[in-house]
């Protein structure tokens, strides 16, 4: 018998995404869904799908929020996905063939293929965009990152899937925006609790960095006009968070005691 999976998701505000996403796994075995206080039609549409809906509106970050996702699921394995991704039917066969025989000690990666104005991505650092979603429920889980949360697997084999998610990580130039912001917010305020520091020239060094790496080392060119704008809007990203983490630093030392 094969072993039973949880797909599970977190969501705020997701009514638009979230139907094609439910569609896409609705072959497994269970859907959880953990609400962090959506105002439109997100918890009534999971409900509708035959999702097994949950509320946490005391937001303490995204790793916190999986984890308690996770804790709500009872199948022996996890699918973590978001609601503005899809599972192909390629990868969906692909996970169904894990299920029957899956690898002691593994957990398992899956190729994004990231929307970005309408071109899904194949260069830029966009593709394959590996990220680790299937794993063992009792064995494995998020880390406590407030952004960029990673699931934490020591020691586990990390064994490469067929099939691509298709990820619309960018549908609207202005949405996209203010989630990046909001992502530098969060990254530079979790940074400077931990103590990074960083000069005038580090903010500098770090954005071009990002340009570079995006348009040259990882190949954007190659993506066209979009590669070029996403090598921008990396660059423009990386200036925001280390900007930011500039800023608090500086307001640490202002208020720090002689």
């Amino acid at each position: 018998m094969p072993n039973r999976l949880s797909v599970v998701m977190i969501a705020k505000n997701a009514a638009d995404v979230l139907p094609e996403c439910l569609a896409s796994v609705s072959w497994a075995d269970e859907v959880v869904l953990l609400d962090s206080g959506s105002t439109d039609s997100t918890v009534e549409i999971a409900l509708q799908a035959g999702a097994k809906v949950f509320i946490n509106e005391d937001w303490q970050g995204f790793g916190k929020q999986r984890q308690l996702a996770q804790n709500y699921a009872t199948h022996d394995y996890i699918l973590m996905i978001d609601t503005d991704e899809r599972v192909t039917p390629e990868l969906a066969s692909t996970l169904k063939a894990v299920l029957e025989n899956p690898q002691p000690d593994a957990v398992y990666s899956i190729a994004r293929r990231n929307l970005f104005l309408g071109r899904f991505m194949r260069h830029s650092g966009w593709y394959p965009d590996r990220v680790t979603r299937l794993y063992a429920r009792s064995r494995y889980s998020y880390n406590d990152n407030q952004v960029h949360e990673s699931l934490e697997a020591p020691g586990a084999k990390v064994v490469p899937l067929k099939g691509d998610l298709l990820h619309l990580t960018c549908r609207d130039f202005a949405s996209f925006q203010r989630k990046q912001l909001n992502y530098a917010t969060a990254w530079a305020q979790e940074r400077h609790q931990r103590g990074k520091r960083v000069s005038i020239a580090g903010i500098f060094g770090h954005t071009f960095g990002a340009f570079c790496k995006t348009l040259l080392l990882r190949a954007g060119f190659l993506d066209g006009k979009q590669g070029w704008l996403l090598a921008v809007v990396n660059a423009q990203y990386t200036f925001n968070k280390y900007a930011e983490l500039w800023a608090l630093n500086q307001s640490y030392t202002e208020k720090k005691p002689l």
